[in-house]
């Protein structure tokens, strides 16, 4: 990358590559994986201006079967936002990349009771428009277990039983090409604990590919390419 329109919060943040123990509950710093550039199915990169609002994008990121949304908001996402953890951790927020300061992207792992985009099934999205359990819309929201969260304010928690924001996925922007890069994560992961939740299905379906670090590329689809049906609630 060129010229690169770094997440802002990692100016304050990537100094540590580790997250600190939940008895620490100190403010969390930046964790930094391989760097990714999202590319399309045919490996050409993705340019974040041609992102279509309000549209569900998914990549896997930091491992092949971690799933991650990939969005661009109708408006620019500030930031600056003070969220914690539910083991007390404290992290700020710093707001989108890309035109507008618009492009945002999170784990797409539920952080109640794991629920993530499948091959089969996604009960997890974003809704753009208003919904039983989505509100007034423009929330990430998970039918499951009805946990709603907000991408344009950290993906914080809006409603339901969640006991924090999905994690940040930590994007590079390189305004020249106008590219996007996943380079890290903030907030609390899930990871350990969908590895060892889901281990055993997640082993059938892809072997031992699914730890596998993503590294170089990481592939973007629209939800409805991702999973074969998407639960709407």
């Amino acid at each position: 990358m060129e010229r690169r329109d770094f997440v802002k919060l990692c100016a304050a943040s990537a100094a540590s590559t580790t997250l600190p123990s939940p008895a620490e509950a100190a403010t969390l710093k930046a964790r930094l994986y391989r760097p990714a550039l999202l590319v399309d199915e045919r490996g050409q990169p993705i340019r974040a201006e041609s992102l279509r609002a309000g549209v569900n994008y998914v990549f896997d990121y930091p491992f092949a079967a971690t799933p991650c949304f990939l969005l661009r908001l109708a408006r620019p996402a500030a930031g600056g936002i003070d969220l914690r953890t539910e083991n007390g951790g404290a992290y700020r927020w710093e707001g989108g990349v890309g035109p507008g300061n618009a492009v945002v992207a999170y784990s797409a792992i539920c952080a109640h009771k794991l629920t993530y985009p499948t091959r089969q099934v996604s009960f997890i999205g974003y809704r753009d428009a208003p919904s039983p359990v989505a509100g007034r819309g423009k929330v990430i929201a998970c039918c499951s277990d009805r946990s709603v969260y907000d991408p344009s304010a950290g993906a914080r928690v809006v409603s339901g039983p969640a006991p924090q924001p999905l994690a940040t996925i930590l994007l590079e922007h390189d305004a020249r090409k106008d590219e996007l890069a996943a380079v890290g994560t903030l907030g609390g992961e899930k990871f350990d604990q969908f590895f060892r939740t889901f281990g055993f299905r997640l082993e059938l379906e892809m072997g031992d590919r699914a730890k596998a670090s993503v590294d170089g590329r990481a592939i973007v689809k629209e939800l409805a390419a991702y999973s074969a049906q998407w639960a709407q609630c």
